[in-house]
């Protein structure tokens, strides 16, 4: 039963936090198990390609092209709810924190190009922090939110594992009651803190949480052929989701710069002019 794991799981880490120094040894301990699982679950992932490709290839050999219908249907939902949820959902925060998710957007392009195209949002974590200090935000808040929030405010990693759940469940004729589908979405919230910033973690993720709730973990195999395509934007809103995370939280503790965002966004104006 995963949820008794997660439970034991979170009450031990509490345990070793308390002891302090003499929890130490056991901290690393585990972060060598956590760094040894991730090399062998990415070296397995290398070859997955080989075994995705054919999976795919018998199904549409098997059922015609057609099968591949619900697939960009899986695509599109996802693309759709993350655009929804970055223009819509923290645009209505961002208006409340008095600035603009089309501005925030505008000043983290290069970093979001990067995020698109790598899928990994590790590779934007300095970046992202030095661009979020000069538009006003104070160091003190920036190095400990946004690396923080790369493991506990993954919004686009959240969303894709929901959906992706929930079209197993439908592709094997589940049906998930109202308790069930909120059951799963608290699970995954467990599940997804800790989630490495790389390529391909929320996968996993997925892959390990479908077992908790009686779910087909094969239907993965078919999601696997278009996860690097999800990847990329998930990636994306992640980075957009912890760059204004720091706005709100540095806002909330008076210490944004308003005069040091502004003279930052209209040389950022003035650089895309020129």
């Amino acid at each position: 039963n995963l949820l008794a794991i997660i439970f034991f799981s979170v009450l031990f880490g509490l345990g070793v936090a308390a002891i302090g120094e003499k929890g130490k040894p056991v901290l690393n301990f585990f972060e060598g198990v956590l760094e040894s699982m991730f090399w062998m679950t990415n070296l397995v992932m290398k070859f997955a390609p080989f075994g995705v490709f054919a999976l795919i290839g018998v199904n549409v050999a098997k059922f015609g092209i057609g099968s591949l219908i619900p697939l960009g249907k899986l695509v599109l939902v996802i693309y759709l709810t993350m655009i929804f949820f970055v223009f819509v959902v923290l645009g209505i925060i961002a208006k409340m924190a008095g600035t603009n998710v089309l501005v925030l957007i505008k000043i983290l392009k290069d970093e979001l190009i990067l995020a698109f195209t790598t899928a990994s949002s590790e590779a934007v974590l300095p970046r992202l922090m030095t661009k979020m200090e000069n538009f006003g935000c104070p160091k003190a808040v920036t190095s400990f939110v946004i690396p923080t929030g790369y493991t506990f405010n993954l919004d686009g990693s959240s969303i894709y594992q929901a959906i992706a759940a929930l079209f197993i469940a439908q592709m094997y004729g589940i049906h998930l009651s109202f308790i069930e589908q909120i059951t799963l979405l608290l699970v995954l919230m467990l599940t997804s803190k800790g989630m490495a910033g790389v390529a391909g973690a929320s996968f996993v993720v997925v892959l390990t949480t479908l077992g908790s709730m009686g779910l087909p973990l094969e239907g993965m195999a078919f999601i696997a052929g278009i996860d690097r395509i999800l990847d990329m934007l998930r990636t994306s809103v992640n980075v957009v989701g912890n760059a204004l995370a720091a706005i709100v939280m540095s806002k909330w503790e008076g210490g944004f710069d308003k005069e040091k965002a502004k003279h930052y966004t209209d040389s950022i104006r003035k650089s895309d002019v020129a």
